[in-house]
């Protein structure tokens, strides 16, 4: 059994922002902290005081973590970025709503005094004396501190107040990891009612000393445990908070908390196998509980439930047989052929996540260059007139005015010599398209001639098609290629219209250029005749894509599976620490990395042979470096062992945040069942004599921090997770429960009427649904016993900490 939270976080918008820059303008953006560790970093949105980022991110988090925090920056090119203000949302706030905090929510000025982070380990003890008890304080060590100092770390001591007495430990310089093992007494007296306050504090020569955090203890329970010992996170000092400025905007934000508690995988094989059973029967079968899941399944939650659905029998190599049971039961209640696959269905939103995570690196490889090029040449493009913008052409002192037509016409040059080289990519890329998509696609294909086999329908099995492959997954990365990771910061508004305009032609050719699509925007005829060669193109690629028989298809998925397809790749600068010297920056060496389910290899270029770097059974960490080791935040570790089980560190820097971040999340995904994974690690590295992190002095000494490996982000190509997937379900027809009994009894009724009774497995509809209904039954069971039996994650503290 396994405790497993995840965040479900949309950055919708933000209003209102405040001017920073001269010109009265900012340029937002957002940075996403979990417990003060940075996760995520969205796109700038330039010189505007309303950003729109729309940026949608699922991170995977230990059930212990206290708070996630957006904080809205304003970047700028030569100083350091302005803070604009922030949002907090507790762990206590993100469950009080079940179905996620929606809404706006105004942004606070950021205050030093709440900034804090990090925990102190202390040892409280009641010592019996003679004519008076004592009060015995431990202050042995902290860890992960905030950094005040502009050398990345802090000079921290701590203060202990207790019944007017003050005492101080004393001061560890550069550190954020410090160790004191440093101990007070204060005289306790009798039902004496104070607390005891322990304050963390960064020491500053000049100015005033900032302050890092504090733990508030009630004596008076102490005093009945008499001892207690343990880590106690530093919590603000808000007496001292500042009034805050004025309006500072607002954000609109879309956060949801899930807790799963996943049972071993014994528990689900009933559920699996129920569902596996119905899919595998089809239409042929008498069973009907897909069609049941879908009619129970609101339009709110349906992408959630296809997404799931698609996952859980893409592990069970069933995939393709679900979405053709989909898309014949579509099929089945559609009458008109213009309406086929138009809307928000189960069969639809599951193509639209099966391309996703199936064709999401075939994607890549068609519309990557094409993407690059629009943004490399940030030509001005338009082809409507009424918002041409004429602008002057020449060279100096030759300036004249350039045409409305010489605009368009540029336009449509660009706009038809990126619509061919999209053209001609897709057209080369049959065999290059994954078996299991074309498969999906010839069934989608056949299904659709079959239900509409006459000669006025040709083109409906194409448009079926193009329905997806055009509409739902070319046009909308090209609309938005941040969104399906082909850039890393959003278009400017001269390439979003470029985009906008591709995707409209792309568009155009998906519906087969029917009058309808012509008729909408006239002022986009300069690219029909590109667009009705588009179509004759289209046709033909669909026609060779779909020509894949069973064996072809065996035979293309096997030679797949060998090749062991990496599951993140890109240049990193790597360094290693050599013997006991200092790590300067020419030790820094640009590669290309690639990290597989089998190890992280290496290359000196994308194209050249990789060599093997480290076996992924030999990882025992991967974590980030503090800032002061190197000068930068975006370095990471991987701790591994050696051919002799020794213990080597690797050091990877990567270019921003975000890379960071997807790195160690693609690294801990893979190595999650090492036997040998670390417990602790120190953040800092060993240069000289000792750790620059907590300056201890022996290289083997076990690490000042914990280790972060179950903190990951999502991403479209993440090893299947078969148990989560079982109780994401489970837990959704747990909620849909009512509905799937009440439906149950409408069938028992229908069949009672009509004079049959159930035959057992593979009889009657209502034979499936008893079966379910029994096994969510089992599971709910299942779930309370473990829950019963099941210790509690987080550590417990027998003092109660006032705040």
């Amino acid at each position: 059994m396994a405790k497993r939270s995840s965040l479900s976080i949309r950055i919708v918008e933000g209003k209102n922002l405040p001017a920073k820059d001269i010109t009265g303008s900012s340029d937002p953006y957002c940075i996403v902290k979990v417990d003060n560790e940075p996760i995520i970093r969205t796109a700038t949105v330039w010189k505007t005081l309303c950003p729109f980022w729309g940026e949608e991110y699922q991170v995977h988090l230990p059930p212990t973590f206290h708070m996630v925090a957006f904080y809205v920056m304003d970047e700028d090119a030569l100083s350091r970025d302005d803070v604009i203000g922030k949002v907090c949302l507790t762990r206590d706030e993100l469950t009080s709503h079940p179905k996620g905090f929606i809404g706006w929510t105004h942004l606070v000025e950021v205050d030093p005094n709440e900034e804090v982070q990090g925990e102190i380990h202390l040892r409280l003890e009641v010592v019996p004396g003679l004519h008076a008890s004592r009060l015995r304080c431990s202050v042995l060590e902290a860890r992960d501190l905030a950094p005040k100092d502009r050398n990345g770390a802090s000079d921290p001591f701590v203060r202990v107040h207790y019944n007017g007495r003050t005492q101080e430990t004393s001061v560890v310089k550069k550190s954020c990891y410090p160790r004191w093992n440093e101990t007070f007494e204060f005289e306790l007296e009798k039902g004496a009612t104070e607390a005891l306050l322990v304050e963390a504090w960064d020491w500053d020569l000049v100015s005033r000393n900032d302050f890092l955090g504090k733990v508030v203890v009630n004596v008076q329970t102490l005093c009945s445990a008499q001892q207690e010992e343990g880590w106690f996170r530093l919590q603000p000092d808000q007496s001292k908070s500042r009034q805050g400025k004025g309006n500072l905007g607002s954000l609109q934000l879309e956060v949801r908390l899930r807790d799963e508690t996943v049972l071993p995988s014994v528990y689900y094989q009933p559920l699996v196998q129920l569902l596996c059973q119905e899919v595998k029967l089809g239409t042929q079968g008498p069973g009907q509980l897909i069609p049941v899941i879908e009619e129970t399944t609101s339009a709110e939650c349906r992408q959630e439930v296809a997404t799931t659905l698609l996952k859980l029998f893409l592990g069970q190599g069933l995939a393709k047989d679900l979405l053709d049971l989909l898309f014949q039961l579509e099929l089945g209640r559609t009458s008109e052929a213009n309406t086929l696959f138009r809307s928000n269905s189960l069969a639809s939103k599951s193509m639209e996540s099966f391309l996703k995570v199936a064709g999401m690196r075939y994607l890549h490889g068609i519309l990557g260059p094409i993407i690059d090029r629009v943004f490399e040449e940030k030509k001005y493009v338009e082809l409507d007139p009424s918002k041409v913008e004429v602008k002057d052409v020449g060279c100096s002192g030759l300036h004249r005015p350039q045409t409305e037509a010489e605009v368009l016409e540029q336009s449509a040059q660009t706009l038809r010599a990126h619509l061919v080289a999209l053209l001609s990519a897709i057209c080369r890329s049959v065999r290059t398209c994954p078996a299991v998509v074309r498969a999906t696609f010839r069934q989608l294909f056949r299904r659709v001639r079959e239900r509409f086999p006459s000669a006025q329908h040709q083109n409906v099995p194409f448009i079926a098609v193009t329905s997806f492959l055009c509409l739902r997954f070319f046009s909308p990365a090209i609309l938005s290629p941040k969104l399906f990771h082909l850039r890393e910061r959003h278009a400017d508004a001269r390439t979003s219209r470029t985009l906008l305009l591709l995707a409209k032609a792309v568009q155009n050719i998906g519906n087969m250029d029917t009058p309808v699509s012509r008729a909408k925007e006239s002022w986009m005829e300069p690219l029909q005749p590109t667009v009705r060669q588009g179509v004759v193109q289209l046709k033909d690629f669909i026609t060779k894509l779909v020509d894949i028989e069973e064996k072809e298809e065996l035979d293309l998925q096997r030679a797949l599976n060998l090749q062991a397809p990496p599951v993140k790749e890109g240049p990193l600068f790597i360094h290693r620490t050599k013997g006991k010297g200092p790590l300067a920056s020419s030790s820094f060496k640009k590669l290309y990395f690639s990290l597989t389910t089998e190890a992280l290899s290496f290359a000196k270029t994308s194209s050249s042979k990789k060599s093997v770097f480290i076996k992924l059974a030999s990882i025992r960490a991967a974590e980030k470096v503090e800032e002061k080791s190197f000068g930068s935040s975006h370095v990471m570790q991987v701790i591994y062992s050696d051919d002799v089980g020794r213990a080597q560190t690797v050091y990877l820097q990567c270019k921003c945040v975000n890379e960071l971040n997807q790195w160690l999340s693609a690294l801990r995904k893979v190595i999650t069942n090492n036997a040998s994974l670390l417990g602790s690690y120190h953040p800092g590295v060993f240069r000289g004599d000792k750790w620059s992190c907590c300056h201890q002095k022996e290289k083997t000494d076990l690490g000042c921090d914990k280790t972060h490996s179950r903190v990951t982000l999502q991403e479209w190509n993440d090893p299947l997770d078969h148990d989560l997937e079982a109780q994401l379900i489970y837990r959704h027809l747990l909620g849909v429960e009512a509905a799937l009994r009440e439906k149950h009894q409408l069938l028992s009724r229908a069949t009672e009427e009509a004079g049959t009774s159930s035959t057992g497995r593979g009889g009657a509809p209502e034979d499936s649904l008893a079966q379910l209904l029994r096994v969510l039954r089992d599971l709910r069971e299942a779930h309370s016993s473990s829950l019963a039996s099941s210790p509690s994650r987080e550590p417990r503290h027998l003092l109660e900490l006032q705040t």
